[in-house]
């Protein structure tokens, strides 16, 4: 290459990241952080730092950090609850009631993972409230949640499938707590009480 053609070729370079780009890294970053770390832990400054944007590069596609939260839980409901979980127990059961037990066969690959996070929307809940509007968003995406197991419910012809959709949540919620302890075998424990749900509604 000439010396004269140097500036040509500047100008072929990538100036600055797109605003989408900077968006998107802004908010997997920030998934990462509030998926491993929580809420309050984790700072904006410390989003900004890792996402490598200007404060207002981060305020301008997200207001306040609240909205970022939210911006988190849409994400989180998106990749794990819809992404993960519902499509996972869909493709390994033939029919409603196996992708109702094969929820936990998804538990038990995540709970075994070196990146098991426990539930977001629980986490969430019970470090800002119930009051808090992030208290108000996770309780809604863990109806949604709730909703997913009721028409796998009504698929399966069971009896009073709002109340089977809460008490197999609780089995649930209650696996995801036992994994976080250490328990490796909670998803098939529950499981097993699974079974004894289903025949009780049967």
């Amino acid at each position: 290459m000439a010396p004269g053609d140097a500036s040509a070729a500047e100008t072929t370079l990538p100036a600055a990241r797109p605003p989408a780009q900077a968006r998107e890294r802004i908010l997997e970053t920030a998934y990462e952080l509030f998926s491993r770390r929580g809420i309050r832990a984790v700072g904006v400054d410390e989003v900004i730092a890792r996402s490598q944007v200007a404060k207002a590069t981060l305020y301008r596609n997200f207001p306040s950090k609240d909205a970022l939260v939210l911006a988190f839980l849409q994400r989180r409901e998106q990749r794990w609850t819809l992404g993960y979980v519902e499509a996972g127990a869909r493709l390994r059961g033939a029919d409603p009631e196996e992708r109702l037990l094969a929820i936990f066969d998804v538990f038990d690959e995540w709970f075994r993972r070196p990146d098991f996070d426990a539930c977001a929307f629980v986490n969430v809940l019970l470090e800002m409230g119930p009051d808090h509007p992030l208290g108000q968003a996770s309780i809604g995406y863990l109806e949604n949640i709730r909703a997913i197991v009721r028409s796998l419910a009504e698929e399966a012809g069971l009896t009073d499938t709002d109340g089977f959709a809460r008490s197999w949540h609780i089995l649930m919620k209650g696996s995801i707590i036992s994994a976080a302890e250490g328990d490796t075998e909670a998803a098939r424990r529950a499981q097993d009480m699974g079974r004894t749900l289903i025949e009780r509604h049967r």
